[in-house]
C-alpha cells in the first residue's frame, strides 16, 4: 500500500506538469481556436531562462522564478504579435504548422549556443533531493523505517500547481481582464462589438500561456534537469488536454492528473515500455467512450 501511495504521489506530481502545459493548450484554443504545439518547447525556454537567471545573473531561486514568469510572458506576447498575428485569416492548418515551426526554431536556437544548449544542466533549487517521511518507526541511527517517503520536489510541484490554479480562478472570476479573456474565448465577434480589444486580449492570452509554460519548466527542471529536449514532455500534455476535454480548464487539470497517475502505475505494474504509450492508450479509450473528453461540451451537428 505504501508503494502504491508513493506511485500515486509521484504520478500526480508529473501529472501536474502535464496539467499546466495542457492548461496552456486550452487557453489558446479557447481564445483563438488554434492548437499551439510549441507548448513543450516554450517550457524548455523557460527552464533555460531560469537557469541563466540563477547561474549567470546570480538571482536566488524565488527571484529567478518571478523573472522567468515575466520573461516568458514577454516571449509569448512577442510570438503572437510578430509571428502569428500576420496569419490571421489563414486556414487553421497554417497556424498549427507555424506553431510546430516555432518549436523547432526554439530548440534549434538553444542548441546553437556552445556548451549551454548541448549539455544537461542541474537547476540549483534550495530543495534539491530533499525528502519528507510520513509515518513509520525509528530505526537504527535515527533512520525512519516503514514510512511513506515524499519527495520535496514532487510536493513543491503539487503545491505550486494548486496555488497557480487558485490564482487563475481568482483572475478569471474577479478581474476585468480575466472576464474580458473569457468573453473573447466564448465569442470574439460579440466581444469586439462590446468594446473589448480582441487582438490585444489574444496577445495577453499567449503571454499568459507562455508564463504558465515557464512555471512548468522551473518546476520540472529539478527532476529531469534542463536540456534542449525537455520540451518533449509537451507530447504528453496534448493527450491530457484531450482526455479532460479540449476547451475545458478544469478538464486540463484533471486530464493531466489522470495521464500522470496512469503513467506512473503502468511503469511499475506493467511490462517495460508500456509506460511510454500509456498516455496514448488512455486517449484512444477516451475517444471511444467519451469523444468530447471528461469535461468537454457535448456538441451535435445535424446533417
Amino acid at each position: 500500500m505504501l508503494q502504491f501511495l508513493q506511485l500515486i504521489v509521484s504520478g500526480a506530481a508529473i501529472g501536474c506538469i502535464y496539467a499546466l502545459l495542457a492548461l496552456g493548450f486550452v487557453l489558446i484554443y479557447k481564445a483563438t481556436e488554434t492548437v499551439n504545439f510549441a507548448q513543450g518547447d516554450l517550457m524548455m525556454v523557460g527552464g533555460f531562462i531560469g537557469l541563466a537567471a540563477m547561474t549567470l545573473i546570480g538571482l536566488p531561486f524565488w527571484l529567478a522564478f518571478l523573472a522567468t514568469i515575466a520573461a516568458m510572458a514577454l516571449v509569448g506576447m512577442g510570438v503572437e504579435r510578430l509571428v502569428l498575428r500576420p496569419l490571421l485569416g489563414q486556414p487553421a492548418f497554417t497556424v498549427v504548422m507555424m506553431t510546430i515551426g516555432i518549436g523547432y526554431l526554439a530548440r534549434g536556437l538553444v542548441t546553437m549556443i556552445p556548451y549551454w544548449g548541448t549539455e544537461t544542466h542541474t537547476l540549483p533549487v534550495p530543495y534539491k533531493d530533499e525528502v519528507i517521511w510520513l509515518g513509520g518507526t525509528s530505526g537504527p541511527g535515527g533512520s525512519n523505517v516503514g514510512g511513506l517517503v515524499m519527495s520535496v520536489e514532487h510536493l513543491v510541484i503539487i503545491m505550486a500547481t494548486v496555488a497557480l490554479v487558485a490564482l487563475l480562478y481568482v483572475f478569471f472570476r474577479y478581474t476585468r481582464l480575466g472576464i474580458a479573456m473569457q468573453a473573447t474565448s466564448q465569442n470574439q465577434l460579440a466581444a469586439f462589438y462590446m468594446g473589448i480589444p480582441v487582438r490585444r486580449v489574444n496577445m495577453l492570452i499567449w503571454g499568459l500561456s507562455a508564463a504558465i509554460c515557464g512555471v512548468a519548466g522551473l518546476l520540472l527542471a529539478p527532476i529531469t534537469f534542463v536540456h534542449a529536449n525537455m520540451g518533449f514532455v509537451g507530447l504528453k500534455a496534448f493527450p491530457a488536454a484531450v482526455v479532460g476535454g479540449f476547451g475545458s480548464i478544469p478538464g486540463a487539470l484533471v486530464g493531466g492528473l489522470v495521464i500522470g497517475i496512469v503513467e506512473s502505475l503502468s511503469g511499475f505494474y506493467l511490462p517495460e515500455g508500456f509506460k511510454d504509450i500509456a498516455a496514448y492508450v488512455v486517449v484512444l479509450v477516451m475517444l471511444v467512450v467519451k469523444p468530447n473528453g471528461l469535461f468537454g461540451d457535448n456538441l451535435t451537428k445535424k446533417v
